[in-house]
């Protein structure tokens, strides 16, 4: 995986910043925050995921003897993830048709349009969005590239899932880089439909040697269909409200994220916009660039780490004073007004 990324253009690791202001707000001995506001040329971590899963399936889709020809990859989103998409369609030399829900800012759609892809806009919510782009992709010519699974849709979100691998294995030469060479004690993860944090779920619990970090899942309170579910033991729905975590404001989680989830995470927590506000100005004063989603992984941390209980919430995690913590910061700021993470 690592290979396939290092050979597309403007491939480069992002960084890995240390930020010792914040280990000791939050009392621990190391804070790095793995910052995504420039991955492959674009301004968040999702072209990690379209990039594998456009690469596979227009391979798959050439060996198969289907008809040959451009093919249009379709798919739903809020900015980032369709963008990517976009992106992967004019590099190699298809077509793109993305679906954007109400609310989107229309620098985001631009963004999409200037990659030369057709956008159709519809007044209603991300899930309907989703469900109309799949619709558009029962074509013949056409492909949908979406980073939600559910039952009979889970081969391209499971390698859009693999993309995002090369996140983690970075992480694991920079912080050996950094003498930290048995890995994070506690990862900090938003979490939208749960695609980044099944990937990072996936590598940290099925790592051959080295300390399993404690991971936790960040999402919005008008969102919460993770914390939701692991509270109820099964997937279930949540109507959305509005948040400025736009991205994280999913409904559902992916089916082939959930027994991930359900079995890999060690705590959940759900944060108010103030506090995804706050971090992100936080982490802008420490010279990090972060849009809200991003800045969901300082706000949920510090949601768990301070406070009433927070004493028995840093023993249940098994942190003490000496502890390593990355926070993933998924995006910069002007990846869309809205923010986006899994969508």
């Amino acid at each position: 995986m690592r290979g396939f990324h290092a050979a597309l253009p403007d491939y480069s690791p992002t960084p890995l910043t240390e930020l010792p202001l914040l280990a000791g707000e939050l009392g621990v001995g190391r804070v790095f925050v793995k910052d995504e506001s420039c991955r492959l040329g674009l301004p968040a971590f999702k072209a990690l995921g379209a990039s594998w899963a456009v690469h596979r399936a227009v391979s798959e889709r050439a060996v198969s003897g289907k008809e040959p020809g451009p093919v249009t990859l379709v798919t739903a989103t809020d900015g980032n993830h369709g963008r990517a998409v976009a992106r992967m369609a004019r590099l190699l030399g298809q077509h793109a048709h993305i679906f954007v829900p109400q609310g989107v800012h229309p620098q985001a759609v631009a963004a999409i349009v200037a990659e030369q892809a057709q956008v159709t806009e519809i007044a209603g919510s991300y899930d309907e969005a989703v469900r109309l782009a799949a619709r558009a992709a029962a074509a013949p010519d056409a492909v949908l590239v979406q980073d939600t699974a559910w039952p009979g849709y889970e081969q391209i979100p499971g390698w859009i899932v693999e993309g995002y691998s090369t996140l983690c294995a970075e992480i694991d030469e920079q912080l050996t880089a950094e003498g930290v060479v048995e890995g994070p004690d506690l990862v900090s993860i938003p979490v939208g439909v749960g695609s980044l944090a099944q990937a990072v779920v996936t590598h940290y619990r099925s790592r051959p040697s080295g300390r399993a970090p404690a991971l936790l899942s960040v999402e919005p309170e008008a969102a919460a269909c993770v914390l939701k579910s692991l509270t109820l033991g099964e997937p279930v729905s949540v109507t959305t409200g509005e948040t400025i975590m736009a991205g994280l404001n999913c409904g559902t989680p992916s089916s082939i994220a959930w027994p991930c989830l359900q079995g890999g995470l060690d705590a959940a927590v759900a944060i108010p916009d103030a506090d995804s506000t706050r971090a992100a100005a936080h982490l802008a004063a420490l010279d990090v660039s972060s849009g809200p989603c991003g800045a969901a992984a300082l706000a949920g941390l510090r949601a768990v780490l301070t406070g009433v209980g927070s004493e028995e919430r840093r023993t249940a995690l098994g942190l003490e004073v000496t502890s390593v913590v990355v926070l993933l910061s998924t995006e910069g700021p002007a990846a869309n007004p809205h923010s986006t993470v899994d969508r």
